[in-house]
């Protein structure tokens, strides 16, 4: 993809994100926006990265990871404010977006999943539901002996 098509995304992205953060956690959309402009801008750093640097089998994940390290590690300069800002965030609100846009990207091969067998499909149904029932179920473990609930 080309950059521009990037930042439109990651722009995306983030407006997203704002609302998410917004509707679910009542978090004001402008006291987020650092936050976000941080996440983002590491994002775009991160493509950039994988462009420009010679290790080709590194994906853009890995090269935001470590940005992400490096900028909220205490030998950041600016690492304190990064991470005040970003903490106003809520965990779940990226996940939103993540979750919509694999849910998009998912919609466009349900035709060639389908045909690889009604099999298949039983088989992809019970993971995604043992997947959630496991998670909730770890979920509710830990919060019940953190004290939570």
């Amino acid at each position: 993809m080309r950059y521009r098509e990037w930042i439109f995304l990651l722009f995306l992205a983030g407006c997203g994100i704002a609302l998410a953060n917004f509707i679910g956690f009542k978090v004001g959309v402008k006291e987020s926006l650092p936050g976000i402009g941080i996440l983002l801008g590491i994002s775009l750093c991160a493509v950039f990265l994988s462009r420009i640097l010679p290790f080709k089998r590194l994906p853009i994940v890995a090269y935001c990871s470590i940005l992400g390290l490096v900028v909220a590690s205490p030998i950041s300069p600016i690492n304190t404010y990064v991470i005040s800002a970003v903490g106003k965030i809520q965990f779940t609100a990226p996940l939103t977006m993540v979750g919509a846009f694999a849910g998009i990207s998912m919609s466009n091969q349900i035709k060639s999943f389908a045909k690889q067998g009604w099999k298949m499909v039983i088989v992809g149904l019970l993971v995604m539901t043992g997947t959630f029932v496991g998670s909730a179920i770890i979920s509710q473990i830990v919060l019940k002996f953190t004290g939570v609930i």
